[in-house]
């Protein structure tokens, strides 16, 4: 059995940041499938912005918080690389949002009902497995949980490969065949963001263990 409930500290405040820093990442990929579902709509980025600012506070107070603490429930550079990998979520998030704020028209007819599911499945994999460390689960859980993330961005790879051979198939403006490509790879890039959150967790476990 492994527990790090002793080790930890369940009312760590950096468990506390670091929560609140996946919560803002998932709601950054939920706003995005809202978008996504309804491109005309997105008029501004306002929505994107506030989300990564929150995000970017978060990671300001864990770095803040670095320096003032001088015992930590997780190694220094693991809190660290943590914050830094859930910061890129929403970061890219919003380069994919102004990037459809250029041209919607050009993603009219477009079906992207894959990879959103593949980004929502990978936003709640992350937080389950940042709330799973928390309490200090048995090692296997926290395993599965990331090879079920692997699994989710492995996917999300082949949905790329197969999305830029159907678009390098068709007949369609260069312009746009541009503008789909950038977005087709931006979203493969928050799968990435995400797997590389898992992968940091999961290293802490192991390390732990």
């Amino acid at each position: 059995m492994f527990s790090l409930q002793k080790l930890l500290g369940k009312e760590d405040k950096f468990f506390d940041l670091l929560e609140a820093s996946a919560e803002e990442a998932r709601a950054s990929v939920q706003i995005l499938i809202k978008y996504l579902q309804k491109p005309e709509q997105l008029k501004t980025l306002d929505e994107f912005i506030l989300t990564r600012r929150k995000d970017k506070a978060i990671t300001a107070q864990i770095s803040e918080a670095l320096c003032t603490t001088f015992v930590t429930a997780l190694e220094r550079e693991d809190i660290e690389a943590l914050s830094v990998a859930f910061y890129k979520i929403p970061k890219t998030v919003e380069k994919i949002a102004e990037r459809l704020m250029l041209a919607p028209a050009y993603l009219h007819g477009i079906n992207l009902s894959r990879q959103v599911e593949l980004l929502k499945r990978a936003t709640e994999t992350v937080l389950m497995m940042i709330r799973e460390l928390r309490k200090g689960v048995h090692l296997e859980r926290i395993k599965n949980l990331n090879d079920e993330l692997q699994g989710l961005e492995g996917e999300a790879d082949k949905v790329l490969v197969e999305m830029l051979r159907g678009l390098y198939a068709t007949h369609l403006d260069t312009v746009r065949v541009v503008f789909l490509k950038d977005i087709y790879e931006l979203l493969e890039k928050v799968a990435d963001r995400c797997r590389d959150a898992g992968n940091v967790i999961n290293q802490i476990v192991l390390k732990s263990s």
